[in-house]
């Protein structure tokens, strides 16, 4: 077990990013080829799907343009906090590797938390949740802040003392995980490794419209986060994707910005501006008018179920 207390030079966690980013991208669009096969023999194949599947890597573009002119200062965060305020130094290790891997795990449980209970949040990650099908490429399905909530999240793993570059690793590996996930090929998997891990099972809940899926299913490996929490649920009911009410558009420009221009417009409705400002901060749903909020959501704030 001496290998797993043996330094990993910063050098060696670069190649690791990079090589397993690459590999695991090549692997995914070999599995989405299989799907898209599987799909054509069951004569579930549509235009649809297609445009759908294309929308997916077109705001993956989209994504990647934001993420490389914001990356620099992403990591220059990282490396200013990490020189200046680090509470320890964590020398990197294979175990500190696993450390951080499921700290960064746990991590992206509240990221994925606060992305669906906030309102700015929502706003980008909306646009993942917005496709109607549920492949491997919806994974690829990118809003346009996607970028800059991990900084957030993960900016305590650096305080305490793991290598930036390490946490970046963390990250991708976590991201890299749930990514696999976003597929119907797969369905239910063994007893104790739904237990204990996300499974593509868990991930379609997180993705359904259903009223009992709602904000469910946060997890990015491992699914204990969400029984802890109390935001598990099984897949029990045929899942219905997308969002409430649906975007039913293929055009990956209006995809990726119809969050945010659905936040703005209801900014835009408010009387005044602290109630504008209150749909960054408020949970998804949420109305400064009750009477829209009732016919949005079914009942009014703080339990009021009567408009008279």
């Amino acid at each position: 077990m001496d290998w797993m207390m043996q330094r990993l030079s910063d050098a060696e966690l670069y190649y690791w990013e990079t090589a397993i980013g690459d590999w695991f991208f090549t692997a995914s669009i070999a599995f989405l080829l299989i799907e898209l096969g599987l799909y054509a023999l069951r004569k579930q194949f549509t235009r649809k799907l297609l445009g759908d599947t294309v929308a997916n890597f077109v705001t993956l573009i989209f994504f990647l343009g934001i993420t490389l002119a914001i990356g620099v200062i992403y990591l220059n965060v990282f490396y200013y906090v990490y020189d200046e305020w680090r509470l320890l130094t964590l020398e990197t290790t294979p175990l500190m590797v696993i450390a951080a891997v499921v700290l960064a795990d746990f991590a992206y449980y509240w990221e994925h938390r606060f992305a669906h209970r906030v309102g700015v949040a929502w706003a980008t990650h909306t646009v993942h949740h917005s496709s109607n099908h549920f492949n491997i490429s919806v994974a690829y399905r990118f809003g346009p802040l996607d970028s800059v909530l991990p900084l957030l999240f993960h900016l305590p793993l650096v305080l305490l003392g793991f290598n930036p570059l390490l946490v970046l690793l963390a990250e991708m590996l976590v991201q890299l995980y749930q990514t696999a996930l976003h597929t119907e090929v797969v369905k239910k998997l063994p007893r104790p490794i739904e237990a204990v891990f996300n499974t593509p099972s868990h991930h379609r809940v997180h993705h359904g419209s259903n009223r009992e899926y709602i904000d469910k299913n946060y997890a990015g490996i491992f699914i204990v986060w969400d029984r802890l929490f109390g935001t598990f649920a099984a897949e029990k009911a045929t899942v219905v994707y997308g969002v409430n009410p649906p975007l039913n558009s293929l055009n990956p420009l209006k995809i990726f910005f119809s969050g945010l221009i659905d936040l703005w417009r209801k900014m835009l409705s408010a009387p005044k501006l602290s109630l504008a400002l209150a749909y960054l901060i408020m949970p998804p749903g949420w109305c400064h008018d009750e009477k829209q909020h009732i016919r949005a959501n079914g009942q009014w704030p703080e339990g009021k179920t009567d408009v008279s």
